[in-house]
């Protein structure tokens, strides 16, 4: 297909150059009048919980905006069978069950081109709450911030996508190409039964754009996201006795500080600027559970670690196993009692190889044009330490990039969106849609 607005000027001529400045001041005059319902819309839908297999409550809330701004909607489940054959799927321990991705279409001819707007409805969870100082589903403004669990990852993006084309209908404009609003569910989780099932339910477009957070820069790179289980038995005694016994937490203590130490190493040993320019380092290795044993008059019998791995890209997955794996077999032959009883490794859950768009792709460089004309300059290039939805993309030959408002704390306490720049982000989706899809 052709790219973009520019082949808009081929049908009008000399009046699109002025009518373009005149649409997008209509446009953006009605985005003021709405930046209020902007603003209470997004924290609405904080105000609903959606936890990773509790996203339905939210989902309705969505389809119902959808339908008000007069898209065709549907609000479909996942299938298990089919999205488990893709060799990009990640199994979940949740059912697709009452758990819809909702979808709006505003239907355009075949011959503009498309877009995919993408954003995601599932949430981390806000523990611990103690450490908020605002109400993790409060959706309070303060200071020009919305806060809340999810405002910033990522339902502040995909309140921004619907006010975007809200906008532009109601300012009598109509997109040329098609238009699809996606609303999907457990991206945090990997995606498979969001914006991997939407694929395959046949929701394609030439170019996908999902606002995830990215202060307003475009991600077109991420890392490969890995993660794996340790497990290890120790000895249970009586603690009067606990010299008889071998504890199982300082035999993981081991592989603990062995694993620090190689997280340490792969940091200093590999580069990749464009995440390092978004996170500061090129890759990390965190342990995010530890337990063991089951009661303190007990030498602890067993204990477990749960870490997630991030690799540049260069780096393949196989590559992360033997190291991650050497690292720990190289611990056990170093201890008698885990030379005997070695821990057990599991690899589970995220598993992703990294992803890299190609950025003079003419999907990536029409954004960054149209973009720089609200921003003043372009966007900077930027990659995201950790797994995003663009990477299901390249399996369907569809150019994506991830673009999104600024704030701080994702996944942590007093999460916030900053909202100049959710409204500012909303500007550039909605010019973005006219230069690319074109309009009438």
């Amino acid at each position: 297909m052709t790219g973009g607005f520019r082949s808009g000027v081929r049908h009008v001529k000399g009046k699109q150059k002025m009518g373009h400045k005149e649409v997008l001041k209509k446009i953006f005059e009605e985005m003021e009048r709405k930046e209020e319902e902007l603003i209470h819309t997004t924290s609405e839908l904080v105000k609903i919980p959606s936890l990773i297999g509790e996203e339905t409550e939210a989902q309705t809330y969505i389809e119902s905006k959808y339908g008000e701004t007069g898209l065709r909607v549907e609000s479909f489940e996942a299938n298990l069978d089919e999205i488990k054959k893709h060799p990009a799927y990640i199994e979940i321990p949740h059912s697709y069950e009452n758990r819809p991705n909702v979808v709006g279409v505003l239907e355009g001819s075949e011959q503009f081109p498309s877009l995919i707007l993408n954003g995601h409805v599932d949430v981390v969870s806000p523990e611990p709450i103690d450490k908020w100082t605002f109400d993790p589903w409060g959706g309070e403004i303060s200071d020009g911030r919305i806060y809340g669990r999810g405002v910033l990852d990522m339902k502040g993006g995909l309140i921004a996508n619907l006010f975007a084309i809200k906008a532009i209908l109601e300012s009598g404009i109509r997109p040329k190409g098609r238009v699809i609003c996606q609303s999907v569910i457990e991206e945090e989780a990997g995606g498979s039964g969001g914006t991997l099932a939407s694929f395959l339910r046949g929701y394609k477009a030439d170019g996908m754009l999902i606002t995830e957070p990215s202060n307003l820069n475009v991600s077109i790179t991420h890392s490969g996201v890995k993660y794996f289980r340790v497990k290890l038995i120790g000895k249970t005694a009586h603690a009067a006795l606990s010299h008889t016994g071998v504890n199982a937490i300082g035999k993981m203590n081991k592989i603990y500080e062995a694993l620090i130490k190689l997280d340490e190493k792969r940091a200093a040993e590999h580069t990749y600027p464009l995440v390092e320019k978004f996170s500061g380092r090129p890759c990390n290795l965190n342990i995010g559970t530890y337990s063991a044993g089951d009661w303190a008059s007990s030498v602890a019998g067993m204990a477990e670690m749960e870490c997630r791995i991030g690799f540049v890209p260069g780096e393949n997955g196989e590559d992360i196993v033997r190291e991650v794996e050497g690292t720990i077999f190289k611990v056990s032959q170093s201890d008698d009692w885990l030379q005997k009883y070695p821990p057990t490794v599991q690899w589970y859950g995220w598993d992703t190889e990294p992803w890299v768009q190609d950025e003079d792709d003419k999907f990536i460089q029409s954004f960054l044009e149209s973009s720089a004309a609200i921003l003043g300059n372009r966007p900077e290039l930027v990659g995201f330490p950790g797994g995003l939805d663009t990477r299901f993309s390249p399996y369907f030959g569809i150019p994506s990039f991830a673009f999104g408002p600024s704030g701080e704390a994702l996944h942590g306490p007093d999460e916030f969106v900053e909202i100049d720049s959710l409204v500012t982000l909303t500007r550039i989706i909605a010019k973005f849609i006219l230069d690319w899809c074109g309009y009438e």
